[in-house]
């Protein structure tokens, strides 16, 4: 049984601004002069070429092109920050430092001492500004995608981020952990509503946002969840995975054998994780997100199937339910 969706923060989130706690994500920070061309070298997107305040989206691959993480990347001026999925920061971490030998760079935990507070919505920038001292609506509303500065709050260092992998664009604030309960309630205060993760996690799907160990795993080649567009560099130069990339945009033409896809479902239940994707009496792939979608009032699934079944208005059928194909994003 998929959870229900929270109809109010879903509007709040929508239509004005909202936030939820995203410290459970992992976050490191990578130091010394070396610190940009050494991520170079090991993740798919131009590290080399951000600019203090810019950043961008990345993979970590294996040498067969597999994905160990997906990341976000800031540079900040003195350090880049890295955020990415919680349950894999040890072990990219311990990954990260086999790599270091006479380069300058410095890698640091910092998941327990930093906490992570998305703000999302259309007036998410207000929202930010209301409660992080001396930052205008109209300077966050200006940063591009993945663009960064540092501000305070209540006198202390904080970093504001752009962010979009929350489905609803806005961004998240870091700041030290002590001080969320007071962020938190200053938000509420200001009238932004409190997004719990259910909800969140409706609006991702309604994005077509792939989450990892969700829509993607150690088993995934990024082009499977089509993040390639967004996350790897075709001008940069070497990376980790690099040969399987490039062998199957060139000589395979971008095709892969299977392809996460967006499914509309008839009925009015979500399709749990796993289900079966089936065309005729072949089974053809497995969902793996799902949700009632409140913006279409039917459910929805990201789901990986067969490549000859990839494109929109492919009928298929998920635990008995008819499905078409869908283009993301849903919404």
């Amino acid at each position: 049984m998929i959870p229900a969706v929270v109809s109010d923060a879903y509007a709040a989130a929508r239509h004005r601004a909202a936030f939820i706690d995203r410290s459970g994500r992992g976050r490191m920070v990578v130091s010394g002069k070396d610190r940009a061309s050494y991520l170079q070298g090991l993740l798919t997107n131009d590290i080399a070429a951000l600019k203090a305040g810019e950043g961008c989206y990345a993979a970590y691959l294996t040498p067969q092109g597999r994905m160990l993480a997906d990341l976000l990347v800031y540079e900040l001026g003195d350090v880049i920050l890295l955020t990415l999925n919680g349950d894999v920061k040890d072990t990219v971490l311990a990954r990260l430092d086999q790599f270091i030998f006479a380069e300058d760079v410095q890698l640091g935990d910092v998941t327990g001492s930093f906490a992570q507070v998305a703000v999302v919505g259309p007036r998410s920038a207000a929202a930010v500004a209301s409660a992080i001292d001396g930052v205008s609506p109209d300077v966050l509303s200006a940063l591009g995608e993945h663009g960064n500065l540092r501000a305070l709050f209540g006198g202390q260092p904080a970093i504001v981020a752009r962010v979009t992998d929350t489905g609803e664009p806005g961004f998240d604030v870091f700041l030290d952990r002590s001080q969320v309960e007071a962020f938190t309630s200053r938000l509420g205060g200001a009238g932004v509503a409190a997004l719990d993760f259910v909800t969140a996690d409706a609006i991702r799907i309604e994005a077509g946002v792939p989450l990892f160990h969700r829509d993607m795993d150690e088993d995934t080649i990024p082009l499977e969840a089509g993040i390639e567009s967004r996350a790897i560099s075709l001008t940069k130069g070497c990376y980790v995975g690099q040969e399987v990339i490039i062998r199957v945009l060139h000589r395979g033409h971008g095709r892969v054998a299977r392809k996460l896809v967006g499914l509309t479902l008839d009925g009015d239940q979500a399709p749990p994780s796993g289900a079966v994707v089936r065309s005729g009496d072949r089974e053809i792939g497995h969902v793996t997100s799902s949700t009632l979608s409140p913006a279409l009032g039917r459910p929805i699934a990201l789901a990986y199937v067969h490549r000859d079944f990839v494109e929109p208005g492919t009928a298929v059928v998920v635990d008995g339910a008819s499905a078409l194909v869908t283009k993301l994003p849903f919404v």
